[in-house]
Order: C-alpha cells, then sequence, then structure tokens
C-alpha cells in the first residue's frame, strides 16, 4: 500500500558521545538525586543461591549511604527472611528455619543465604548508585559497538580492576555490569532493562540544591548471574517509589542497628 501512513519507518536515535568524566559523573548525579527509596519486587531464582524458595515476594526499604532492609515473602505471605544492615553490621532472621544471623558484613558469606543477600545488595546497589565511582577509583572508557564500556580501578592500595559498566549510548542509561574478584575474574554479572521515569515523592525534602519533584530513570528489571555458583536470580520491580520519608518502623532494624553503631563506634 504505497503512501500508506502506518509503515513510516521510526526515526533512528543517534548515538551519543561521552567521556569518562561525563559517565562516571552520571552515577555520581544519581546517587545525589536518590536519598531513600521503596520498593515491591518478586525475584525468580535458580541455581544453588536460594535454599529456602525459588520464588520470592519480596520489600526493600532504602536510606542513603548504606541502611537497607529487605523482606521475603512466600505466595501465600509467609515470611522468608527479614535483612537490616548499616554502614558496617547486618541482621539476618530466617522465621522458618528458626534461625538468626548478626554480626559485620564481611561476616555475612557464613549464612546459608548469604550469597543470595550479597546478590540482592548488588542488584539495590545498581538501582539507587552506591557510590563507588568516588574516592581512591580511576576509570578508563572504550567504545564497545553500540555502549560504551567503563572500567573501574581500584588505584590504593593497588591498582585492581573493581566492575566494568556498560552504558547503552543512545541513553546513556547503565545496561550491564560485572563486578570482578580479587583474581581478576568475574563474580556476578548483572543487566538492567525496563528503564521507567519515576517521579520523586513530593513529602521528601529535596537535598539542598535540588529541585523538589525530579524523576528519574530507573531500572525495573534487574537480571544478575552469580559466576561463583552458577546461581542466577532476576528482580522485577512492581513499584518504586524515590525520596520518601521513610518512617523508623519501616526501615526497622536497620535504624535500631545504626544509632547502636552510633552510641558504641567500637562494638
Amino acid at each position: 500500500m504505497p503512501g500508506c501512513a502506518w509503515f513510516q519507518p521510526v526515526p533512528e536515535v543517534p548515538l551519543k558521545k561521552a567521556t569518562a568524566e561525563q559517565l562516571t559523573g552520571r552515577l555520581q548525579e544519581r546517587g545525589k538525586t536518590i536519598q531513600t527509596m521503596k520498593g515491591l519486587f518478586r525475584a525468580q531464582v535458580t541455581g544453588s543461591v536460594m535454599p529456602i524458595s525459588q520464588r520470592v515476594e519480596g520489600a526493600v526499604y532504602y536510606r542513603r549511604p548504606e541502611t537497607l532492609r529487605l523482606q521475603g515473602f512466600n505466595h501465600l505471605g509467609g515470611k522468608l527472611f527479614e535483612f537490616s544492615q548499616n554502614r558496617t553490621h547486618y541482621r539476618l532472621d530466617l522465621p522458618a528455619e528458626g534461625k538468626r544471623y548478626a554480626g559485620l558484613l564481611e561476616e555475612l558469606k557464613e549464612a546459608k543465604i548469604g550469597r543470595l543477600l550479597q546478590l540482592s545488595r548488588w542488584a539495590v546497589g545498581g538501582v539507587v548508585g552506591d557510590g563507588s565511582s568516588a574516592g581512591s577509583l580511576r576509570t578508563a572508557l572504550s567504545e564497545d559497538g553500540d555502549r560504551y564500556r567503563l572500567d573501574v580501578f581500584r588505584t590504593a592500595p593497588e591498582n585492581r580492576l573493581l566492575r566494568r559498566l556498560w552504558f547503552e549510548r543512545r541513553t546513556l542509561q547503565v545496561v550491564e555490569e560485572e563486578r570482578m574478584r580479587d583474581d581478576g575474574e568475574v563474580e556476578a554479572s548483572m543487566t538492567f532493562e525496563d528503564y521507567r521515569v519515576v517521579a520523586s515523592a513530593p513529602a521528601m525534602a529535596a537535598p539542598a540544591g535540588q529541585e523538589t519533584g525530579r524523576t528519574a530513570p530507573m531500572p525495573f528489571k534487574i537480571t544478575v548471574v552469580d559466576r561463583v555458583s552458577s546461581g542466577s536470580m532476576v528482580l522485577t520491580f512492581h513499584e518504586i517509589v524515590l525520596n520518601p520519608t521513610l518512617k523508623p518502623e519501616e526501615l526497622g532494624l536497620a535504624v535500631m542497628m545504626e544509632q547502636s553503631s552510633h552510641a558504641n563506634p567500637g562494638g
């Protein structure tokens, strides 16, 4: 049907130019924009990273810099786990098993569910921006087809590759990330999809120098592949709320742990 407007080609979005400093600045800006976050999600897990269920309905509450609470439920609403952390410590409750773990964050791997929680923490960090692009780090940028690849190195005490991030060049959004082990091998890889624009909650006072009601594109689907255990997790958000005023009961034990650590900095 010649001349039919239904079959007009969609204009192709041109590839954007960016420098390593500009892409790093985008990561840092996301970290400044998102001070708190809460959301509802579904996690579908395969492999050996999830010892208690293959499908989890969950809720996440986050407050920068590192206050995090995760809750997991089965399809009947029964609680599978509750995880809380602050900058240095964590607490994990497994009601079905009648077990509780608590201690330093680096000791989390000793818990049976610790690997899944580590992957979940990385996934949440990829959504909100975890601030690991600053400090004693250097970056190297290269073109990879219709993507940019940003390599992030730790410069002190050693020049070691920490992460690789791929940015889609039409949107400059992060679409893939790799976390590296100390030996240089890939520990976990993540893909970020289904970006949607989310507005900040109006009740949250904006940080100094920022506009109220700002919007940010957020990935609603995160796929994490564990290169250590060959397991994987697909995290699909039903809802994301940016910069809400979180109540103490929403952060739960994370707030109590945070207050305790400030009161006893050596404990």
